[in-house]
């Protein structure tokens, strides 16, 4: 039981890290969360600190969802409820961080990573989606809403486990609703598309 709760508090503690924070610090001395849209994820250090450092932001998000998980799938091979659990403590570290008076970023890369490493093949699937609508629309929300909501359908048709399927139904829900204020942009024809808002010298 001891050796559970310690690898839940590495599961968050690694969620947790905010690498868009420590990367616009680092490299260009700003707070994320004082430029653009004020969220320290990906996307807003894509857009307004650089779209190199955005793409190492995003790589290093997925990452520390991937991580937990994997190691978790090495000391409990059979898929069970302490994996789901370590899962959704690593996306609720990353949303609600501890180092950023738990305020933290949407959890779209980082549960990316977690289901990375539960179920390839309905990454790969989202990940299509996501392409194709932000290759249509320009809009990064749009396209995470959406491939969020085709997780669980992806999981279903591929026949996966019942109790990930309803804990990928509640991440996609979770998603949705880190993405309210988007969606009143996008219907109020306010939402920046990914190219909408300059990078800051």
């Amino acid at each position: 039981m001891l050796k559970i709760i310690l690898y839940l508090i590495f599961a968050y503690l690694c969620g947790a890290i905010p690498f868009g924070y420590i990367i616009a610090k680092l490299f260009k001395h700003i707070d994320i969360r004082t430029v653009g849209s004020g969220n320290p994820g990906a996307t807003n250090v894509y857009r307004t600190i650089s779209k190199p450092l955005g793409i190492l932001t995003l790589i290093l998000d997925v990452l520390k969802g991937f991580i937990p998980i994997y190691f978790v799938k090495l000391i409990n091979p059979e898929f069970s409820l302490i994996v789901i659990a370590v899962a959704l403590v690593t996306i609720i570290g990353h949303i609600f961080t501890v180092f950023l008076n738990f305020k933290g970023g949407k959890g779209v890369a980082t549960a990316c990573g977690v289901f990375l490493a539960l179920n390839p093949l309905s990454v790969l699937i989202c990940f299509i989606t996501f392409v194709i609508i932000l290759a249509i629309f320009k809009y990064v929300s749009l396209a995470s809403i959406i491939a969020a909501m085709m997780l669980p359908i992806s999981l279903y048709c591929l026949d996966s486990f019942p109790e990930l399927i309803v804990f990928s139904g509640i991440i996609a829900i979770l998603v949705v609703i880190r993405h309210i204020g988007n969606i009143k942009r996008l219907l109020n024809g306010t939402e920046n598309k990914i190219f909408g808002t300059k990078t800051i010298k």
